[in-house]
Parts: structure tokens; sequence; C-alpha cells
């Protein structure tokens, strides 16, 4: 069976012919992630910008789009928050995306970046948008052409259209606990969904009546491209994500959460919003609960 929406995914083979499309624009969205337990607000991780990375090799023709300072709220009051439609849009212009272009996107570790700018420029109002299955480690493992040159891009008019039920509140997920008809979704391992681990953000566990979809479990661990549809399907649906209302992902800072909504949107769920602020908002509000266990 073929995903419902195969249009927000394409290949390396696909990608490989096309590179010379004047209205393509490919996007290197990789962030690095360095593991500094116990520092940063006890979150244990530090999230950088990966164009340095890009800087070194990249799929030729791409520019880079920086989730950590371009496409984040400097002011927000979590890390990484979704930025306003006048800085994203501004972001997105100067990387060459305005009407009548499509956007390929990549990454380098699991999907995960790509699925977050796949994210957010669907809850800018722009769905012409697809994720490169396996990104730059499945590219690269094929022998495929890179490039340290800068982009080719020109400067593009994006204009935002902001479609607020894309992105989950605090408020609208707590309402979402037990509610009939909704799911919450945890996009996180299995030990930090059941609190076995220190966790990154201030209290371990899970939102409670979540349920539990590893990002990494979405993904061939060898190529980092997206499992076949129908072992996607069986994983949601085996916890009742397919057949819902409407599904909630989170995790814990609003990054894994966009694979799990992006695959979820490729296998025809359409009521879908993804927690931005997650655990590290979550947490820190003591009046909101969680669990532990399995």
């Amino acid at each position: 069976m073929a995903f419902t929406h195969p249009e927000y995914l394409v290949d390396t083979e696909w990608l490989a012919t096309h590179l010379d499309d004047p209205t393509l624009r490919i996007l290197d969205c990789t962030i690095t992630v360095h593991d500094d337990q116990g520092q940063e607000q006890g979150r244990g991780f530090r999230v950088e910008s990966g164009e340095q990375v890009w800087r070194q090799g990249h799929i030729p023709g791409s520019g880079f789009a920086d989730l950590v300072h371009d496409l984040s709220d400097p002011d927000g009051s979590f890390p990484f928050a979704a930025p306003s439609a006048e800085r994203f849009a501004a972001a997105m212009s100067r990387y060459g995306v305005g009407d009548g272009t499509r956007v390929i996107l990549y990454d380098a570790f699991l999907n995960v970046c790509a699925a977050r700018m796949w994210w957010l420029l669907r809850a800018f109002g722009f769905d012409n948008a697809a994720v490169l299955s396996g990104g730059w480690t499945k590219w690269t493992k094929e022998g495929r052409p890179a490039s340290t040159a800068p982009s080719a891009h020109p400067p593009g008019h994006f204009t935002a259209r902001p479609r607020p039920q894309f992105i989950a509140k605090k408020q609208e997920v707590f309402a979402a606990i037990n509610k009939p008809g909704t799911l919450l979704v945890n996009a996180l391992n299995p030990e930090d969904f059941a609190g076995t681990t220190p966790p990154r953000y201030s209290r371990p566990g899970h939102i409670p009546s979540s349920v539990n979809v590893p990002f990494t479990s979405l993904v061939d661990p060898e190529t980092q491209a997206y499992l076949p549809e129908e072992q996607l399907r069986a994983k949601f649906a085996a916890v009742g994500a397919t057949s819902q209302q409407q599904v909630i992902t989170y995790c814990a800072v609003g990054f894994t959460a966009c694979s799990d909504a992006f695959v979820l949107s490729l296998l025809g769920v359409e009521n879908l919003a993804m927690y931005d602020g997650s655990l590290t908002e979550w947490t820190a509000d003591p009046a909101m609960p969680m669990v532990t266990g399995s």
C-alpha cells in the first residue's frame, strides 16, 4: 500500500535527477547535538546550528536553513520555540523560497530536522515541500556528489499564512489528557518515556494518557531512510494513532515530535498538532502532571 500523501517524501534517486530544476530549493536543516548532562537547565544536551557542517560538504545547489537561530524565537519562553510569522517569512525569503518554488529538505540526523522544517513550513501556510528520505546519510552512502559551494538560490518572496492549529500550546495538551478521541504521542525513546533514565528536562516520565512511538523506530538504522509504509502504519495503528479524531505529538524540545507528526501526515492522519514546548516547557511547570512507567 502506498502512502496517502507520497508527495511529502522524495528519495535520493529522484533528487539526483532533479538537481538542475530551477524551481527546486534544496535546504540542509541539520543541527548538531552535544551531550551536556547536567548542564543548560538540566536538559542534558546542547543543540547547535549545523551550518559549519553544511559548509564542509552538502548536496550540490543546497542552501542552509538555520533552525537554531533564523527559525527560532530568540525571545521564546522555551528553547527553539517557533518564530513569529514575520521572522519565518524573512528567513525563507533569504533562502529563496516563495511562490512557484518546491522545497526539498534534508539533514544528517535521522530526518528529524528536515521534518521540523517541513512542519514549520506547513504551520506557516506553505505546502509544496518534501523531505529527502535518508537525507545526507543515504546520499553519501550511495556515493552521490557533494559540494562546498555557497547556495545558488536567489532571494525569494515568502508570504506567511499562519495555521495555528498545527502547533499545540501547553493548555491544549493539558486538556487532551484522557480526552476521548484525542491521543498524545510521545516520540522519545522507551527509556525516556518510562522515566528510567536521567531526564533531559526537569522531571522524568511522560504526560498522562500518552503513548510512545520512538522517532528512532521510524527509520532504517543503516540508511536513515523511512521504513516502508506498511511497517510505519502498523506502528502507529498499534497505539491507536491512525483512528483518532485528533493527535498531538511531543518530545523533549519539539524536534523529534515532528518526525512522528511527519510520518502520520504521510499516512493520511489529518487532524494533527505538534506540541512545540514539549517536555522542556511542560516539566518546568509543577502544576503539569507527569507519570512514569511504560
